[in-house]
């Protein structure tokens, strides 16, 4: 895969996506987020590939939020198509990939930048961190999943207050409320990320899909349901047999 905004790795069964536009804080523009559509559904297809860390270059930031100059002059029709077309184009494409996506965050991970953050799976942060959502300061609101995500993580309140203030956090912060999983050192950031991705990659890439596609319904009364069927569907899958038999043959599964 040939970008000019992001760069693409493979390291066994772990892809590693950086965003490279150290220039602008790797802003988020149309192009770089149609380079990321494109690597992940490349991805998300490849069978070698059991889980994808996100992050990006230097350790300034992740992504400083979406290029501003890009739409600052867009009326309501385009504004609007620029939002749906961010959400079914990446956004809800990593929140709903049926391989795990850890975010690296090295840095600053403003407006888009949090919001690409709070569609993947789990979140690492450097202790240089800081996150946001800034809209309210120009007038707008988060347009690519912050109100929804957000008050998920870490409820109602507290999305309330990031969002209304436009203040940014600290990474210890973002650990405090459940907006980040773990903090590290900058030179330990990835290689944490890399350790974590490397246990999943062990485990049944079926189970995992299927556990992916229950999470993300959780806060809905269909949630309960598709884990149920999700259980049962899993019986018939070569992943559970081998499991189990490692299981009762005392040894190490193979998936």
């Amino acid at each position: 895969m040939n970008f000019e905004n992001i760069i693409t790795e493979k390291d066994g069964r772990i892809a590693t996506v950086t965003i490279t536009r150290p220039q602008a804080l790797n802003a988020l523009n149309a192009a770089t987020i149609r380079e990321l559509s494109e690597a992940f559904e490349e991805l998300g297809n490849d069978a070698d590939v059991r889980a994808i860390i996100l992050t990006g270059a230097g350790e300034k930031s992740f992504v400083a939020g979406a290029d501003i100059k890009e739409f600052s002059d867009f009326g309501e029709e385009k504004a609007t198509e620029l939002s749906r077309k961010g959400h079914e184009s990446l956004f809800n494409k990593i929140e709903n990939l049926k391989k795990p996506v850890i975010a690296a965050v090295n840095g600053f991970a403003l407006g888009g930048g949090l919001e690409l953050a709070m569609s993947c799976h789990i979140r690492y942060a450097s202790q240089n961190a800081k996150l946001g959502l800034p809209e309210v300061t120009l007038g707008l609101i988060p347009g690519y999943g912050g109100t929804q995500r957000l008050p998920r993580l870490v409820g109602k309140g507290l999305a309330n207050e990031m969002i209304f203030s436009a203040k940014m956090i600290s990474a210890e912060r973002a650990k405090e409320i459940g907006l980040v999983n773990e903090v590290f050192s900058a030179e330990d950031l990835l290689p944490k990320a890399k350790e974590l991705a490397e246990t999943i990659t062990k485990n049944s890439p079926m189970a995992i899909a299927k556990a992916i596609e229950a999470v993300n319904l959780s806060d809905g009364p269909e949630g309960f349901e598709r884990e149920i069927k999700s259980f049962g569907e899993l019986f018939e899958m070569d992943d559970k047999k081998e499991g189990v038999a490692a299981f009762l043959e005392k040894r190490k599964p193979e998936f």
